[in-house]
């Protein structure tokens, strides 16, 4: 064979896999729509184009996908799909949607773009567009396709589709706003579904980064029927992820794109935006803006530890063994003072038994411990056994009433009124806020276990003054 064939031959192969491989189509036209721009290609990437697939095929007909900014959702969705929908059946017919008409427009000029292009045309020699109705907003090809698009309350009067798209229906700042929220939702509701021609076989994907408790993703999730594929830009737990040719393991701490965001770049993002807003838009776990059972304007604030406490206080959460899937053992020390409790310090570490009983022991000598609460169950249940038998500790077995959330809710009013305080600056506290403000959604909650069970004790007993200096 000549080099000319080969040649051939090659292009004939790759043209097979951008008809075939909808990752290999988005990427070919990530060249086309941004040719400056380094590409980074990812395993996110992937699994979003077999997802992407399942929908083509009708497999999933309602699908979310939340995934942190910049990390090619429009591009894949929303720009180099229904360019390959329309390759692959030029009739087909789907409206895309943004909070902003600006954007919205730019999305349909670039899937406009990759249909123009000489590779596509061969690729796809079966899509032509009609020179009479090829405008920004909306593109018809001769085969009477579409794509149409439309903006967060825009009109879309006389149109409809087979694929509806929403990419970011609220920009940040929107999220903010319960009207603005409302008025997505409704529209959402009220308007852009009742799009779909085909209500039992037509697909509808949205595609967005959390904002908050009740944005888009939310309103609908808690609606059910949708398939969620969640990528956080921080793996929180160990994840399997196993779908049509993408298998990952993504350990827990495991950056989504490390070639792409280093993990002192994502400190810095976190920094930027604070603890609350990263936690929605790259952890796609948003915080209730007010907090869940527990509410951030609750708290109150000390700047440092009095000279003395009436008591120490430590409350231990042990877990059941230290692998990757549990919840790490957790210990809060507290200072009682006449009128309310300082929360001093927390440890948060995964420890195999023997590390655990030792840690126990010098974390309680460390602070001079008055009481330390431990769980009566599990490995807390041996450690007090052991410790009882071997050390001279105020050892107090807890046994726990009621599931987590009656533990909480019960002491909430605490809470409220004003009773608990936290440092305004320690290296463990927006860890220990976010998991409060989120619970009962948060990944662990062996934080506020440990917090939920010494203010529980503290509402059933009177403490007896034993001066601490501190």
């Amino acid at each position: 064979m000549t080099s000319t064939q080969n040649k051939v031959s090659d292009q004939k192969a790759f043209d097979a896999l951008l008809r075939t491989r909808l990752a290999a189509f988005t990427r070919k036209a990530f060249a086309t729509v941004d040719p400056g721009a380094s590409y980074k290609h990812n395993w996110h990437i992937d699994l979003i184009a077999e997802y992407l697939e399942a929908c083509t095929r009708r497999e999933i007909k309602r699908l979310i996908i939340n995934i942190p900014p910049r990390y090619m959702k429009s591009i894949s969705v929303t720009v180099a799909w229904p360019a390959w929908l329309l390759g692959h059946n030029p009739s087909e017919r789907i409206l895309a949607a943004s909070y902003a008409e600006v954007l919205s427009l730019k999305h349909s000029v670039d899937t406009r773009l990759i249909l123009q292009s000489e590779w596509y045309k061969r690729v796809f020699p079966g899509v032509h567009l009609t020179g009479d109705q090829n405008e920004k907003r909306k593109f018809v090809t001769t085969a009477r396709g579409h794509r149409f698009a439309t903006s967060v309350g825009g009109s879309a009067i006389g149109e409809g589709g087979n694929f509806l798209i929403v990419d970011d229906p609220l920009n940040a700042a929107q999220a903010l706003s319960d009207a603005d929220r409302e008025t997505a939702n409704t529209w959402f509701d009220q308007g852009f579904c009742t799009r779909l021609d085909d209500k039992e076989n037509g697909v509808i994907v949205v595609v967005m980064q959390r904002l908050h408790a009740d944005d888009l993703s939310g309103h609908l999730l808690a609606k059910g029927g949708w398939e969620n594929l969640c990528i956080p830009a921080i793996a929180e737990t160990r994840t399997v992820i196993d779908f049509g040719r993408v298998k990952v393991v993504r350990e827990e701490g495991d950056l989504l794109h490390p070639e792409r965001e280093s993990a002192a770049a994502v400190e810095a993002q976190k920094n930027i935006m604070g603890s609350y807003a990263f936690a929605g838009q790259y952890q796609q776990r948003p915080a209730p803006a007010e907090g869940g059972i527990f509410k951030a304007g609750w708290f109150k604030r000390h700047e440092r530890p009095q000279d003395s406490y009436l008591q120490i206080v430590q409350s231990w959460d042990t877990a059941s063994k230290a692998a990757e899937l549990n919840d790490p053992s957790c210990c809060t020390t507290w200072g009682i003072r006449p009128d309310g409790y300082d929360l001093l310090h927390v440890l948060v570490k995964r420890l195999e038994y023997p590390q655990l009983k030792a840690r126990v022991a010098e974390h309680a000598e460390t602070w001079g411990a008055n009481a330390v609460l431990i769980e009566d169950k599990s490995s807390g249940q041996q450690v007090l056994q052991d410790l009882r038998h071997s050390t001279q500790l105020p050892l107090l077995a807890i046994n726990p009433e009621k599931d987590k959330e009656t533990r909480a809710s019960a002491v909430s009013a605490l809470v409220e009124a004003g009773k608990v305080s936290l440092p305004t600056h320690a290296a463990w506290l927006t860890d220990y806020e976010m998991e409060l403000m989120t619970f009962p959604n948060a990944p662990h909650d062996d934080q506020v276990d440990s917090t939920t069970q010494f203010l529980n004790w503290m509402r059933t007993r009177s403490v007896t003054p034993d001066i601490r200096i501190w």
